[in-house]
C-alpha cells in the first residue's frame, strides 16, 4: 500500500508543519524521496497528498492535483498580522455588522480569476528567503500580487463575527488572503480562525490515512 511509486492521501492534524509530517512518513516506510501536492500551514489539518518515491513525486504536477476544497472560519471584526489566528489581532471599530445579505454579496466577487495579494508571513521566497522569515525579523517585505482562481465560494453558515465557507479552487490560492479581503471589502476586518483541507484532485478527506496508521501497517 505504501511503496515506491504510490500516492496517498495523508491526513494533517493542526500542529505539525507539512515537512514535518513528510519526514514522519519518511521514517515509517523507510524511504528517502517523498513529496507532496501543496503544503499546509502549522494551523490548518486535511489532505496532505504524499507522493512516495522520484517517480510518484513527479506525478504531483499534473494539473488534476491542482484543484482543490477548503473549509474555512474567518473571524470579522480584526486584521492579524499573519492574516490568520496566530498574528497579533488589531481591532476595528464596526458601526455596522454584516447582514447575511452583505456577505454573500461579497464573497461572490472572489469566484473567477483575480489578483491576490499573498500574506506577508508565507513561505514564498524574495531574493531566496521564505517570506515569513524576513517577516518575523521585523524586515519590509513587499509581495507581487499573483492570479489565482476560485471556481466557487459557498457560504456554510454565518453569525456575527464568524463566516463559514467551502471554497473550491486552484493552486496558488491563499484562504488567509481571502479572509483578509472579505474583511476589508465588509469594512470590518477579518482573518483566518480555522481551515480544513477536504480535496485535493482525486482525492477526499474521508479517504485519507493517519500517520499512526502508516506507521502500524509498517511494524513488524
Amino acid at each position: 500500500m505504501f511503496e515506491e511509486g504510490s500516492i496517498i492521501a495523508l491526513y494533517k492534524p493542526v500542529g505539525p508543519s507539512s515537512n514535518q509530517m513528510l519526514t514522519k512518513v519518511k521514517r515509517a516506510i523507510n524511504i528517502k524521496k517523498i513529496g507532496h501536492a501543496g503544503t499546509l500551514d502549522p494551523l490548518a489539518s486535511g489532505i496532505l497528498v504524499v507522493g512516495i518515491g522520484r517517480e510518484a513525486t513527479k506525478q504531483l504536477w499534473k494539473p488534476e492535483f491542482g484543484e482543490k476544497e477548503y473549509e474555512t472560519v474567518i473571524t470579522l471584526g480584526a486584521y492579524s498580522t499573519t492574516d490568520d489566528s496566530e498574528g497579533e489581532k488589531t481591532l476595528q471599530l464596526v458601526t455596522e455588522i454584516p447582514t447575511r445579505e452583505m456577505v454573500e454579496t461579497v464573497i461572490n466577487k472572489f469566484v473567477g480569476s483575480f489578483i491576490q495579494q499573498p500574506p506577508t508571513f508565507s513561505a514564498l521566497k524574495i531574493n531566496g528567503v521564505p517570506a515569513y522569515s524576513l517577516a518575523r525579523k521585523g524586515k519590509m517585505v513587499t509581495l507581487g500580487g499573483r492570479e489565482v482562481t476560485i471556481h466557487s465560494i459557498e457560504l456554510l453558515s454565518y453569525e456575527w463575527p464568524y463566516i463559514a465557507l467551502r471554497v473550491h479552487c486552484d493552486s496558488g490560492t491563499y484562504i488567509r488572503s481571502l479572509a483578509r479581503d472579505v474583511g476589508a471589502e465588509l469594512n470590518v476586518g477579518g482573518f483566518m480562525s480555522s481551515l480544513v483541507r477536504t480535496r485535493v484532485g482525486p482525492f477526499l478527506l474521508k479517504d485519507a490515512v493517519t500517520i499512526e496508521f502508516i506507521e502500524s501497517c509498517q511494524a513488524p
